[in-house]
């Protein structure tokens, strides 16, 4: 078991109060780790940092491109611990390793898209009149916050950290306390680098303690959140009480709408891989299924089919599906499945499963519900975990209507071969990504990411996010 420790002001500390908080592996429920379970005063001593640096000539004069070079410094020292990063994550958060290796690619790809955007932030000149230029700026925030889930712990901290730092502000993370081992490592490399003390800082701590107070800090100038959406409301009410602008990524109930003129093979795969990605323990994933009525059978035969051939276990046996994070969050996904028993229909799946020499981890088969009412708990509530809830439309009008029928509005997959049809419900759907005979896209490092609705607003990832940790100024000047 390791001994881990905040990082505040380029030291390694305890909590203010030299209490701890221990770190399980989701595949085992063996305690891997113990955290310190920071305080407010840790967190004000963070962000006091974060602040002063951030008004230093020491990162004032870090030249923008010198910027790009810190973050790409972070993406090969990503690189060269690859393979212990994957394995660390896996560890953590219990996916399977291959996921877990996804994850460390697409951290290295975000630090190395905003290590080459850090020098191309640009502002504009205004035309108004002769002898008058104007121009328009786009400067740092200040200090920034970054609230990280448990989820997807390497990714998330990567894709907000390195635009905060490609555009010259100072961070301050609150990781989470269930996952914090990636976080840990990249802070690690962050203290490799000679960067002026305080640009980055690493606390820990429950949500309700450390990020509340990291949330309502009035020295916190941007608060970047991924979570629920309960918790994503009192993080924007804490940040508004200071009047500081956040970005919020929260829930999902998102569906990948089916038409009988769709590929078959390659829609099976996307509708499978959407839902047990991570053990379903996704906010993107495609957590219900909308099949056109006439091709319900035909399509749904194939999904159950492969659900059943699904392998489930330990994630460093890199199974098709890992463990849930832990028995609360299995009761809960489990309370979902037995109210399919009363209100819908299992078609696979829905018991646990014990795994042989993992027997401390909570697992389920990855599980099929059909006959759910589209008002239902079912169908509306995130129920996080490999579940897929089943849905038949008539026509185009119809399944559009099922799309925006919930509260959340995150992604949402069409499968046509009919691209007129395609583009018309991509246009109407209440949705922040749509994809087109695919789901996910490769990881979409360059594409903006976020909600409509109760899913959040600001986005992330892509040029688009730069603009979070920014803030327009503009200049005007009277010549003779």
């Amino acid at each position: 078991m390791e001994t881990l420790k905040m990082y505040i002001n380029g030291k390694w500390l305890e909590s203010s109060n030299g209490e701890s908080i221990n770190v399980k592996n989701p595949s085992s429920g063996e305690i891997i780790a113990s955290i310190p379970r920071g305080t407010t005063e840790d967190v004000d001593a963070a962000v006091q940092v974060a602040k002063t640096t951030f008004r230093s000539e020491a990162w004032r004069s870090v030249k923008p491109h010198e910027r790009g070079e810190i973050l790409f410094s972070i993406a090969e020292k990503l690189k060269a611990d690859r393979d212990e990063l994957a394995r660390l994550e896996t560890i953590d958060v219990g996916k399977p390793l291959s996921q877990g290796y996804a994850d460390i690619d697409a951290a290295i790809r975000y630090f190395r898209f905003y290590g080459g955007a850090a020098d191309k932030v640009m502002g504009d000149t205004i035309p108004i009149e002769d002898g008058l230029i104007d121009y328009v700026v786009r400067e740092p925030v200040g200090v920034t916050a970054h609230i990280v889930p448990w989820n997807y712990p390497i990714q998330i901290i990567s894709r907000s950290v390195a635009a905060a730092i490609a555009t010259g502000n100072t961070v301050v993370v609150k990781s989470a306390e269930d996952t914090p081992m990636s976080a840990m490592r990249l802070t690690q490399f962050f203290d490799e680098l000679d960067i002026p003390v305080g640009v980055f800082n690493h606390v820990t701590g429950y949500g309700y303690e450390v990020g509340a107070a990291l949330s309502g800090h009035p020295s916190v100038n941007h608060v970047t959140f991924t979570g629920s959406v309960q918790t994503g409301i009192a993080v924007g009410q804490a940040a508004t009480a200071n009047v500081v602008p956040v970005t919020l990524e929260l829930g999902g109930k998102s569906p990948n709408i089916v038409f009988a003129d769709c590929d078959v093979d390659n829609t099976v795969d996307g509708v499978v891989n959407a839902i047990i990605q991570n053990a379903g323990q996704t906010c993107s994933a495609g957590s219900r299924l909308l099949v056109e009525e006439s091709f319900k059978d035909e399509f749904l035969g194939k999904v159950v089919e492969r659900f059943k051939g699904l392998t489930v276990g330990a994630g460093i046996q890199d199974k098709d599906v890992g463990p849930i994070l832990n028995e609360k969050q299995f009761n809960r996904v489990m309370e979902f499945v037995e109210l399919a028993k009363e209100e819908g229909k299992i078609l696979a799946g829905g018991n646990q499963v014990t795994v042989e020499g993992f027997e401390g981890g909570f697992y389920l088969e990855p599980t099929i519900i059909d006959a759910v009412i589209p008002d239902s708990k079912l169908a509306q509530e995130e129920i996080f975990g490999p579940v897929l809830t089943v849905f038949t439309f008539k026509d185009t009008a119809e399944s559009l209507e099922l799309a925006n029928s919930t509260d959340y509005g995150l992604v949402t997959g069409i499968w046509t071969s009919d691209i007129s049809r395609a583009h018309y419900l991509a246009s109407r759907i209440d949705s922040g990504q749509v994809f087109i005979n695919n789901y996910g896209a490769g990881g979409g490092i360059q594409m903006p990411f976020g909600g409509y609705k109760k899913s959040g607003f600001g986005r992330e990832k892509g040029w688009i996010a730069l603009y979070n940790y920014t803030v327009v100024k503009n200049v005007a000047v009277r010549y003779n």
